[in-house]
């Protein structure tokens, strides 16, 4: 039997909805709406800065693991196109156990400015999808959007109707406890920006604003459109672990108390906790140091409030049609799934959190054995542990796969308790199978709270694959990504990323509390976090892209 390659699909799926031509030979792009139209640019050159429309990015060809071709462009024929969101962090600000106080050490994962406002923001995404609807370079319709995980921020059962109903569409009141904001950012305490209240603090030190009423219409009911097409899910490590990064069980009647930490006035105790997101025998003395209390407000209780396990983070997303989900997941012992992106295209959703805690996450060889045997089903050609070519006749797909862990944060190989027997694995473990198949086109996922596109090569040129790594909605730039898969009818398949920016103004009056204006600021707080990542947008060959594989 003649021997698989990436063209024999293609070729066998020319004649079929696999193939959609372009609408154009020429590829007329559709960049209104997209980045490669206009993207968010600060004006000025220092300090706390405004945002106003700039310049689109251009689309850069990457060549890293085959040579672009002359004449594609006419012969193309669309295969699949999806938009990415990822790390939406949907967050209940005002909630009793969270860190804020820890952000001069940690950074913007424990305390963010534009945090009361993550529902708003994330819902504006949602118009631009809905605006948008096509991949702007092969002019197909979205076929689907995936969300690859951190879609709560800390793991709570109303945060997770929240992600759901912004999706899905409906009304949210994102606010717990008293009718009335009370979280850290109306406490007076000046290491936290203090938006409606006067004096001076860390942030308005550093030029933010005071802006009367954001912090009540932060709270109040609105409604979310929902998606226009369907849409998957991805666990995250802040889906199943307390703040992402703690296990469950420690502290979790806190959550629905009345008593709130915002602070210790030592800052060596600060440092002791802190330490304990990072290593496991730091714990029980950040329990400790917890128990005896510190600088404490008192807030309103909410059951809503209550953590979900992976289990209920299943079941909560079935009624409304699994998003990917089935009742085989709804005990959250496995938590992945394959879909049916296009036709002859297959995705691969996967868990890599793990419940021991900490931010980082593995693989389970459980799971990995069944990725193995997914892909295997469907590939006439591929390569075993010795690299040894195994043929057979089966029929192909094409395979992308989703996590919310990228290879390089996928270290944490603790037990995990839904399988304790089971070996974690890390990241080259997973790209060490992935090399196996030629069918393999892209891993995608998040996490790093940055854009960047990694080309894992292989010396046999049709063993290699594309890992696209996206911004989060939470931090700056706000970026979802539309990936098109295009056969250019020469060999190669182009897989475009193009980035997506929220449906609001770059600039917005600071007495504007319409839906929309509220999302405009909450951009601009988040390109002026005080304590953001560096360089989030990555460089221009991790924003707008062709990334070429081979198909031989």
């Amino acid at each position: 039997m003649a021997g698989f390659n990436r063209r024999s699909f293609l070729l066998a799926m020319g004649a079929t909805a696999a193939g959609v031509p372009l609408l154009d030979a020429q590829a007329i792009a559709f960049t209104a709406g997209t980045t490669l139209e206009a993207t968010a640019t600060p004006i000025g050159t220092s300090g706390y800065r405004r945002l106003a429309a700039g310049p689109g990015w251009p689309t850069v060809i990457r060549n890293d693991l085959v040579q672009a071709k002359a004449g594609r462009e006419a012969r193309r024929r669309a295969l699949v196109s999806f938009v990415q969101f990822s790390d939406m962090h949907i967050c209940d600000a005002q909630s009793p156990l969270r860190f804020e106080y820890l952000h001069p050490i940690m950074g913007s994962s424990a305390h963010r400015p534009q945090e009361a406002l993550t529902a708003q923001g994330s819902t504006s995404l949602v118009r631009r999808v809905n605006a948008v609807r096509r991949g702007p370079l092969t002019g197909r319709p979205f076929d689907f959007l995936m969300t690859t995980g951190d879609n709560t921020d800390n793991h709570e059962n109303v945060e997770l109707d929240w992600f759901l109903t912004i999706l899905n569409g409906g009304r949210i009141t994102p606010n717990t406890g008293d009718v009335r904001y009370e979280g850290v950012q109306n406490s007076g305490i000046s290491t936290f920006w203090q938006p409606e209240l006067a004096g001076v603090d860390d942030y308005k030190a550093k030029g933010f604003p005071q802006l009367d009423g954001l912090l009540d219409a932060a709270v109040r009911e609105f409604t979310s459109p929902g998606l226009n097409i369907p849409w998957y899910s991805t666990i995250g490590n802040h889906d199943d672990s307390v703040v992402g990064a703690l296990p469950d069980g420690l502290l979790d009647s806190w959550y629905t108390g009345r008593k709130k930490i915002v602070g210790f006035g030592d800052p060596v105790q600060n440092a002791k906790v802190a330490q304990a997101f990072n290593d496991p025998k730091a714990v029980p003395e950040a329990l400790a140091i917890l128990a005896g209390g510190g600088v404490v407000r008192t807030v309103t209780p909410d059951s809503r409030r209550r953590l979900f396990d992976t289990g209920e983070f299943v079941r909560k997303h079935l009624p409304s049609g699994g998003h990917g989900y089935t009742e085989a997941n709804a005990d959250g012992v496995n938590v992945f799934y394959t879909f049916r992106m296009a036709p002859g295209v297959t995705g691969i959703s996967m868990d890599t959190t793990n419940l021991a805690g900490f931010s980082e996450g593995s693989i389970g060889l459980h799971q990995l054995n069944w990725i193995e045997k997914t892909l295997r089903r469907n590939s006439s050609l591929y390569y075993d542990w010795l690299g040894l070519p195994q043929r057979q006749n089966v029929t192909d797909e094409l395979f992308v796969l989703f996590s919310h862990h990228t290879s390089k944060t996928m270290g944490n190989v603790l037990p995990d308790r839904r399988r304790p027997l089971d070996p974690r694995m890390n990241g080259d473990a997973l790209v060490n199978l992935l090399h196996r198949f030629p069918n393999v086109l892209a891993w995608v996922n998040g996490h790093t709270h940055r854009n960047v596109i990694t080309p894992h090569r292989h010396e046999t040129p049709g063993r290699s694959f594309w890992e696209i790594n996206t911004a989060a909605h939470v931090d700056y730039p706000q970026h979802a990504r539309v990936i098109e898969v295009a056969d250019n009818g020469d060999g190669t398949l182009s897989l475009f990323t193009t980035l997506l920016e929220a449906d609001a103004p770059y600039q917005a009056d600071y007495d504007d509390r319409s839906d929309s204006g509220l999302a405009s600021l909450c951009r601009e707080f988040t390109y002026n976090d005080i304590h953001s990542r560096t360089n989030p947008l990555g460089t221009p060959l991790d924003r707008n892209t062709e990334l070429l594989v081979t198909v031989r």
